[in-house]
């Protein structure tokens, strides 16, 4: 599918990369899907996977992005690169949203958003707030941070986390440079923020053959996720797979994933498209 590098300004001036994809051959203007990663990942861990599949099967553009601070994104000034603030990945949402709407190949009410993992909470409160937002994919998605850090951290290793957390505030406030710690360890007693055999697998093999690097300032459970779907207002719409965490980027159950994804895009977002959809 043809895709071209793109860029655009936040609101607070900070420069994201990304790409736009749109499908071989359209007519008219096209829906739009924004699509960012989750806790520390770039485009190219399987986003491009996701965009060309969409936009294969349907009348649909996607711009998808790096988050700030990470891949081909800036970082604002004087602020440290793989550092995450989630209100300001939400916002840049918005902001992503409003760069889709200049675009001239698509149409600026039809505009869907996709988040995955940590990104997956953030479309759910970005599909809450911004009322251009239509359509809302949400991939195994971090519904509830507080009782997922409780689920995911050792209870002996929570109080040196918080403490880490408070003396870095401290240091940054005297000038001192961001604390760091790893993504990923190959030992799960040691500190990360993902201490989790899956995540160590799937960074570890992604940082082979990517930009993504180990640094930063079972992951999303079922039922955390199950009890935040159950609240949603209607209409919505629930699938589950077999697998891990990481088992719907790749691999066997990418097709049973992107398939009923590109399903519900075309009943929501690309309803009444011609040609919408060509699945097979």
């Amino acid at each position: 599918m043809p895709r071209r590098d793109i860029e655009f300004k936040t609101s607070d001036h900070v420069t994201l990369r990304g790409w736009l994809f749109t499908p071989e051959k359209s007519s008219s203007k096209l829906p739009c899907l924004i699509m960012s990663h989750g806790w520390t990942a770039l485009k190219e861990m399987d986003l491009d996977t996701f965009a060309e599949y969409f936009t294969s099967k349907l009348s649909i553009a996607c711009v998808v992005y790096d988050n700030r601070g990470f891949g081909a994104s800036d970082a604002a000034p004087n602020a440290p690169r793989c550092e995450i603030l989630p209100e300001l990945q939400r916002s840049d949402y918005s902001d992503a949203i409003t760069y889709a709407q200049s675009l001239e190949e698509v149409d600026g009410d039809k505009i869907g958003i996709w988040g995955s993992s940590y990104s997956g909470g953030h479309v759910l409160f970005v599909g809450a707030v911004d009322r251009r937002v239509k359509a809302v994919l949400s991939q195994v998605p971090l519904t509830d941070g507080w009782t997922n850090f409780h689920r995911l951290i050792r209870p002996d290793f929570v109080a040196g986390m918080e403490s880490a957390f408070l003396a870095d505030r401290a240091a940054r406030a005297q000038g001192k440079d961001a604390a760091m710690i790893p993504v990923v360890d190959a030992d799960p007693t040691k500190p990360s923020s993902l201490p989790t055999p899956d995540s160590y697998e799937f960074f570890a093999a992604w940082e082979k053959k990517s930009d993504w690097k180990n640094e930063n300032d079972v992951l999303t459970p079922t039922d955390i996720a199950l009890d935040a779907y159950t609240r949603a207002r209607e209409p919505k719409q629930l699938h589950m797979i077999s697998g891990g965490h990481f088992d719907g980027y790749s691999g066997p159950n990418f097709e049973k994933n992107a398939g009923r994804q590109a399903q519900f895009l075309k009943e929501t977002l690309c309803a009444g498209e011609e040609a919408a959809l060509s699945l097979r």
